[in-house]
This record gives structure tokens, C-alpha cells and sequence, in this order.
């Protein structure tokens, strides 16, 4: 018998692109590696507030290579916080490549903040991407979705459920609530032939660790050395497979056996 990871002729969707070195790039280079048609989203403005930055031309470098790889490959800015953003990205990939199979929801927003600093509004805005962005581009997926077989949802978590994460509450409050939207929409789309899964990275080297932090963090990895976004790719690719028709309600830890400890 033989095995295969060919999502030859499949479209999926990847939400959070826009940095070369991030996981949402590695996850389009791993799907489209298997064949698959790539349609991805970014935001400019996030990720050039944050400390690590991003050049104006990421996302048309991360197009190209996709389409190097002889797959179709569009891409839309768009603010997923917005109420009818779900619903245009959907339209969009329709328009553009056709009816989607997957939907990897990658785009989270993260602003460091313990108790005593968070704010009602900071809350709001961890809730708008981590929350109901992912929820309702989910479930615009799933409404969508005509094929009876081959759908995939999946989405990034943090490990929230694995223990605490000191100076983010507002992150990992939004971003654990995942974990428990996995199971039960798992269950709710299973007769639509659409499995639902979550993949947690652990801590991933993306161009945000300085040599301080990963002097701290090496160590606590078994092999040795940092995760990278490719590795979180590999799984997604996976999961996005008929290999894996037959997994879905899960929360996977793939972090290299990361010690917290």
C-alpha cells in the first residue's frame, strides 16, 4: 500500500502571512511543496508595531516562492477584527482560485501585558483576533463547504492548557479558548466531512528570540535546538492530508519534547 501526502489540486487557506521568517510562510511552503493551491492573508500594521518588524515586500516574496513551487498562489491585506472580514475572505478565494478544503488559522495578535497593566480594551483586541476571527472564519469555511469529504480546519494554540504563561493574560485567556472550540466544532462539522485540530509550536524561533532568550530556551529542548516554523509546517501538512482523515478534535503538542520545567 502505498502512502502519500499529495494535496494535489486541493485550496487552502492561510491567515497570518506576512513575515518570511514566520510560521504562516513555512505553513504555505508546506502546502504548496504537496501540491496545494495557496490563498493567504496579512496585516502590515500589526506586525510592523512590533519589536521585530517586517520589510513593505514580505508578502509579495513569500507569493513568488509559493508560486515557484508551480501552485497558484493569491493573497489579500485585510483586518481579520473587522465584522465582515470572514465573509470577504471566503468571497475572495472563491473568486480568485475556488472552493477551499483547508483553513489554517495562523493570525493571532499577542501584547504583553500581566494583571495589573491589562485594560478592557486591550482584552477586546486579544479577543477580536484570537477569538472571533478564527471562529467565524471557521465557521464561514464550514457553511461554505459543498465537497462531503477532504475539509480541514486547523488552527495554532500556545499551550495555555500546559501550563501558565506570567505576563500575557489577556493571550493566553483568548488564545486557550481555542482548545475548547477545537472539540466542540469538531463534532458539530464531522457529518460535513470537515475534521478540526490545533497545533501548538511551543516556543518557535521566527525572528523574535535575541541570543539571551534562546540561551535560556535551548536547554530546555532535548535535541538540542530551537523550534523553527517548519516544523509546525510539517505537522499542519499532515493534518491537512487524507492520512489524516481520521484525527480531529485534538490539541497536538508538537514541541520537541519542551521541558517546562
Amino acid at each position: 500500500m502505498s502512502v502519500t501526502l499529495s494535496l494535489h489540486g486541493k485550496i487552502a487557506i492561510v491567515t497570518g502571512v506576512s513575515r518570511t521568517k514566520g510560521i504562516g510562510a513555512a505553513i504555505c511552503q508546506a502546502l504548496a511543496e504537496a501540491g496545494a493551491h495557496i490563498f493567504f492573508t496579512y496585516w502590515s500594521a500589526y506586525d510592523e508595531s512590533m519589536p521585530w518588524g517586517m520589510e513593505q515586500n514580505e508578502p509579495e516574496l513569500i507569493k513568488r516562492k509559493v508560486e515557484q513551487l508551480g501552485v497558484t498562489c493569491e493573497c489579500i491585506e485585510i483586518d481579520l477584527s473587522r465584522e465582515e472580514s470572514p465573509s470577504q475572505v471566503l468571497q475572495a478565494v472563491m473568486d480568485t482560485i475556488g472552493e477551499p478544503d483547508i483553513l489554517v488559522n495562523n493570525a493571532c495578535y499577542s501584547d504583553r501585558a500581566d494583571y495589573q497593566s491589562l485594560t478592557s480594551e486591550m482584552l477586546d483586541r486579544h479577543y477580536w483576533l484570537n477569538v472571533k476571527a478564527p471562529v467565524m472564519l471557521s465557521v464561514e469555511f464550514a457553511k461554505a463547504f459543498q465537497k462531503h469529504q477532504g475539509g480541514r480546519i486547523i488552527l495554532l494554540t500556545s499551550g495555555q492548557s500546559l501550563g501558565p504563561m506570567l505576563g500575557e493574560v489577556a493571550y493566553a485567556t483568548t488564545k486557550g479558548a481555542m482548545e475548547a472550540f477545537v472539540k466542540t466544532f469538531a463534532a458539530e462539522v464531522a457529518a460535513k466531512g470537515i475534521t478540526v485540530n490545533a497545533v501548538n509550536p511551543g516556543p518557535t524561533d521566527t525572528g523574535w528570540m535575541d541570543e539571551e532568550i534562546k540561551h535560556k530556551l535551548i536547554h530546555k529542548f532535548p535535541f538540542g535546538r530551537i523550534g523553527v516554523p517548519y516544523d509546525a509546517a510539517r505537522l499542519i501538512r499532515f493534518l491537512a492530508s487524507e492520512e489524516a482523515q481520521w484525527i480531529t478534535g485534538q490539541v497536538i503538542h508538537s514541541e520537541g519534547g519542551f521541558l517546562r520545567i
